[in-house]
Formats: structure tokens, sequence, C-alpha cells
């Protein structure tokens, strides 16, 4: 009789033991978030304390917070990710005179819930140039293959820390 006492306690403490590296390891998981420096022009996806992906980025022409749709500013604050939307087959009218630009935005679209502007995400370009300059209209831009590497760390709901200038 006793010795099975001392079986169910052992399997009791190990399955205790097992639940808590099991909490650890999902909210462990959970604190993975994207921080965009708007003057360095980098985006980084830290998880735990740990760089675990680095790109340079383009983000708005002007300096300062976003006030409002076409004020080409990036957003600065915390946001999440409320979408991920393949955005290969978009199309945009940069207003340069070579008409509607498909894949204008690249393969995935991040989309932002910026109180300003319901337009604005982390995107692919059809300028890969751009990158690590201030030449967007508000949105964060990255190369398209590094959006690509980006996409192995982003979720819906993931959250976005857009630094000030």
């Amino acid at each position: 009789m006793g010795l099975r006492w001392k079986t169910k306690d052992n399997l009791m403490k190990y399955f205790i033991l097992f639940f808590i590296s099991l909490t650890l390891t999902f909210s462990a998981s959970a604190v993975k978030e994207i921080h965009v420096d708007k003057q360095k022009c980098v985006l980084r996806v830290i998880d735990n304390d740990k760089i675990v992906f680095s790109a340079p980025v383009c983000v708005g022409k002007n300096k300062g917070q976003k006030k409002r749709a076409g004020d080409h500013k990036t957003p600065e604050g915390t946001f999440k990710i409320t979408s991920i939307e393949n955005s290969s087959g978009w199309d945009h009218d940069f207003r340069d005179g070579k008409g509607k630009i498909k894949g204008a935005y690249g393969p995935w679209f991040f989309r932002l819930n910026t109180p300003q502007s319901k337009h604005i995400g982390i995107h692919g370009t059809c300028f890969p140039n751009s990158v690590g300059t201030r030449s967007s209209d508000g949105c964060v831009r990255l190369r398209n293959s590094d959006l690509k590497n980006l996409k192995k760390h982003v979720k819906v709901g993931m959250k976005v820390i857009i630094h000030k200038d």
C-alpha cells in the first residue's frame, strides 16, 4: 500500500513539473514582438530579449507622429498585427506618371491597428533601393526577400512597437 502512494506521489510531481514547463514554454513564446527604429530604419524581431531577425526598412517621408492619412508619416506607438494578407497581386499608382504597378506591396502585407489609418502595415516593395531611406507614404517597407523571412516570425495579434524619430 505504501509503495503505491509513493508512485502516485511521484507521478503527481512529474505531472506538475511537466505542466509548469509547458506553461513556461508557451508564455515564453508569447513575448515575441517587432520593434521598428525609425531613426535607424531597421526592424527587429525580439524574442525573450534576443534579436532573432533584423532587416533594414523604409519608413515615412516625413518625421514625427502620424496624425492623418496622407501626411507621409509612420505612426509611433504600440500596435498589433490584425491580419496577414497575400498582397502579391495588389497594385498601386504612385502618381509618378508610370500608372499602376502590380506587386507594389510585395508578397505580404501585415496590417496594423493604427488609429490614424486602416491602411498602415509592414510590407514588401517594388522599389528595393528605397529600403534604408525615408520615402514611404507611412508604411514600413522591407525588401521582398527580407519580408519572406520576417513572415516566419509573424502571427496575427503580435505586438509591434514603432519607436519615435
